[in-house]
């Protein structure tokens, strides 16, 4: 089926109504995963399903070849109580495609769609191409692409579809949430104490203030570490016996999460405990061939400081798609409709000039 592009934006402009129409929070998404299998199959795609990750390989897929992936979500945060519209109500009003979900990542994921099909029967690919749309990209979630990649064949190079604007994101920040304590001598307010946890606080918070690690990346600046909450005390006449932190870490290239785990447990004026630290940061060479067709067609490069699905990949992988990433999660969240139909536009040319 070979399907005209001006066809493919209205088919996937459609689909994003629908899928903005439909309740999708992480680790509810199984009927947006249904349409989306719909809508592929319509096009005579074979889909496959995992969970909520809906996914399907190019019709002549070879594995001789290396493999292309085309990644993005369909799962929604919930809407903030500054909405003024209602967030299921998708509609256009002055080319704005208004609905939650639409910016991050409907319009990324529709456009992706739009292209895996554009490319599905091609016999002249230098790569083979999955498509996947996946799951609880916003929770991190275990059935998210990470649950997805165990079972499918190798994946050499990566685009994830979240919304640059169509600038290439080469490089994305790793992200390791801590838990700090600081303690103190719990007492009565009433009486003296030298050894106040609270009071201990202000010095460690200056630490962390003024903390600076040593390896800058090129395209991702430093390492950007921010405390962001602060627990203590449950009576007014108690001094607490620590104060509990949460310290947001966001990782550049220059670094493993674990060796900055490792440097903050030493360093640090206080007790570090990460939650986690599988959200490393991920970054494409800036001279790989994906990068050169899409820098060709005038587009350009940078680092994202946002944390994607990018993360749970190994191989290199480039961030891409229409939308703006400052529109994601604010109330009354849209998409320009021209930038959708820009998207597949442009996706389709950069990869033109990749696979072959």
């Amino acid at each position: 089926m070979n399907v005209k592009q001006e066809t493919l934006f209205e088919k996937a402009l459609n689909l994003l109504k629908e899928l903005i129409a439909t309740p999708s929070f992480s680790s509810e998404e199984d009927k947006t995963a249904d349409t989306i299998e719909a809508w592929l199959q319509s096009f005579g795609v074979t889909t496959q399903r995992q969970d909520n990750n809906v996914y399907a390989f190019n019709k002549h897929y070879e594995e001789s070849k290396p493999t292309l992936l085309l990644n993005s979500h369909h799962d929604t945060v919930r809407p903030n109580t500054a909405y003024t519209k209602d967030p299921f109500h998708a509609h256009v009003e002055d080319g704005k495609l208004f609905g939650l979900g639409s910016n991050d990542a409907g319009g990324c994921l529709v456009s992706l769609l739009a292209t895996f099909v554009h490319f599905y029967e091609r016999l002249d690919l230098n790569h083979n191409i999955i498509m996947a749309a996946t799951a609880e990209e916003e929770s991190a979630g275990e059935k998210s692409l990470r649950g997805l990649l165990p079972i499918l064949p190798k994946i050499d190079v990566a685009v994830v579809g979240e919304p640059t604007l169509m600038d290439l994101a080469i490089a994305e920040k790793g992200l390791i949430v801590f838990d700090a304590k600081v303690s103190g001598t719990p007492s009565h307010a009433a009486h003296p104490n030298d050894n106040n946890s609270i009071y201990n606080t202000i010095s460690v918070l200056d630490w962390f203030q003024k903390f600076r690690f040593e390896k800058v990346s090129e395209v991702l600046g430093e390492v950007k570490m921010t405390v962001t909450q602060l627990n203590a005390g449950k009576q007014h006449n108690v001094v607490p016996a620590h104060v509990d932190m949460v310290v947001d870490v966001r990782v550049n290239d220059c670094y493993s999460n674990t060796e900055v785990s490792e440097l903050l447990q030493q360093e640090a004026p206080c007790e570090m405990t990460p939650r986690s630290l599988r959200l490393n940061s991920s970054a494409i060479d800036a001279n790989h061939h994906l990068v050169k067709s899409g820098l060709q067609l005038g587009r350009k490069t940078y680092g994202s400081p946002t944390l994607s699905d990018q993360a749970a990949l190994s191989c290199q992988s480039v961030k891409l798609g229409p939308g703006d990433s400052t529109r994601s999660h604010s109330a009354d969240e849209f998409i320009y409709v021209h930038e959708i139909e820009e998207g597949i536009d442009l996706y389709i040319k950069i990869l033109e000039g990749f696979l072959h």
